[in-house]
């Protein structure tokens, strides 16, 4: 069905992008927020607004009845989940399809399957795509992951089966520590995502995180090439880019080949994104999980294949069939995306929320700025600390990351501290310029780099 209003069930930087995509699609917008987002960006933007619980995510952006009746109230056909909150809640998209609403996303039962790791490896394996040694379950007996612990061999990654963002994600290097992690992420994991289920993996040292981005409509699926998002703080990516540098032609082929392979097993619709592990020293990959959504970092796979994915979700959500033939599908100069967070770097990334009391925004040839924020905005308190996400295209990954640098030192955010000062540090690292990092490069060097963080060098 042909999609007329669309509501968000979402807020900040995503709501803003979902209610532009839809508005040039001629479909009007309602944004769901909190009392804590009454003054948003979103809702400035969005056609109709709704008030739907407190601050607290549990009582407005998880709180499904709430978002359903105001879905009913507006007359709203379809429900776009954006990133976070419920995107990869099957339940949801389940109930919103029942509503007779349109859910833009995925099946709940893709979602089931693939929003699961456990099932996710389990498909993989039957697409016949590589998965990391490790369980062929969930372990729930501890005498059981005891004995799949050492037949695997240290270290050993504890993984919560549900959910993301790193949460219930323990490394154990002994089995004294295996012992004392394995509830810890378990209690992290059922808060997180309300199951406690966990599974094992073999730790791949000094892994590359690679992902593909891939479109599918139920019947057909395109990739639309891989990312590279190695640079990692606590298992969180802050620093994104398109393609990634290190990967043979022959081997990315093979990769993206894959992804469709798997997304066509399991009948995807939307938007996706499959994530593996690299070990460019062997050459071999391994798929480790699947997003059932949109992510953070798509706006890289849009700067170089031009394809708006959002606005191709919501198109394959009512009901137009892929517009995409692989052929068409076309990988061109180097994109970076790093995320512009509420968080002070010079004090362990302590969160900072705060007013915006000046905002000046980068501009120029190939620079875009995804952002909620405007001058007098007051960044809450309750939410993730992400405020806008700096993209730059050019044609070449040094010349991408010379303008990453040029447009980061026209980026203003009065009245709170960023992680700016981060990420113009590794605009001018060496290693960064050779792409030689993995996903425990970042932690180490920020032990090392501390004392440069907030300082005027920085500001260079």
């Amino acid at each position: 069905m042909a999609i007329r209003k669309l509501l968000i069930a979402n807020r900040g930087e995503i709501a803003v992008r979902i209610i532009r995509a839809a508005r040039e699609l001629g479909i009007r917008t309602v944004q769901v927020h909190s009392a804590a987002d009454a003054d948003s960006l979103a809702v400035r933007l969005a056609d109709e607004a709704v008030l739907i619980g407190p601050p607290a995510a549990s009582k407005s952006y998880l709180n499904v009845v709430a978002i359903l009746d105001a879905a009913r109230a507006t007359g709203a056909d379809a429900v776009h989940p954006g990133y976070g909150f419920l995107a990869e809640n099957a339940d949801f998209a389940d109930a919103v399809e029942a509503a007779g609403m349109v859910w833009v996303g995925p099946k709940g039962d893709a979602i089931r399957v693939m929003g699961d790791k456990v099932a996710a490896r389990i498909a993989a394996e039957g697409a016949g795509v590589p998965v990391v040694p490790g369980s062929d379950g969930r372990v729930d007996e501890p005498e059981h992951a005891r004995t799949i612990a050492l037949a695997i061999g240290f270290p050993v990654m504890i993984k919560a089966v549900a959910g993301g963002g790193g949460r219930g994600i323990r490394i154990a290097h002994d089995m004294e520590e295996f012992e004392r992690l394995m509830p810890q992420a378990s209690a992290e994991a059922r808060a997180a995502f309300g199951d406690g289920g966990l599974y094992l993996e073999k730790v791949i040292e000094r892994a590359r995180h690679i992902e593909v981005q891939i479109l599918g409509d139920g019947t057909r699926a395109v990739h639309c090439f891989e990312r590279e998002c190695s640079l990692q703080r606590r298992r969180q990516k802050v620093w994104e880019e398109a393609p990634s540098a290190v990967l043979p032609q022959a081997l990315r082929e093979k990769l993206c080949a894959s992804a469709v392979a798997l997304a066509k097993t399991v009948g995807y619709r939307g938007a996706g994104t499959l994530e593996y592990l690299y070990d460019d020293a062997s050459g071999h990959f391994y798929f480790i999980e699947m997003n059932t959504r949109i992510q953070v970092e798509h706006p890289v796979t849009e700067m170089v294949t031009g394809i708006d994915l959002v606005r191709e979700m919501i198109r394959i959500a009512g009901g137009e069939p892929l517009r995409y033939r692989q052929e068409d599908i076309a990988l061109r100069g180097h994109a970076i995306e790093v995320r512009i967070n509420a968080e002070d770097p010079a004090r362990n990334f302590q969160p900072a929320p705060g007013t915006i009391t000046g905002l000046a925004v980068p501009g120029g040839m190939g620079v875009r700025f995804d952002t909620m924020l405007y001058q007098g905005y007051t960044v809450p308190p309750f939410y993730d600390s992400l405020l806008g996400k700096l993209i730059v295209w050019d044609e070449d990954r040094p010349a991408a990351i010379a303008r990453m640098a040029r447009a980061l030192r026209e980026l203003a955010v009065d009245g709170l501290p960023t992680t700016k000062p981060l990420h113009q540090l590794l605009a001018r690292d060496p290693d960064v310029a050779a792409a030689a990092f993995h996903t425990r490069w970042l932690e180490p060097w920020l032990d090392q780099n501390a004392h440069r963080l907030g300082t005027e060098e920085t500001t260079e």
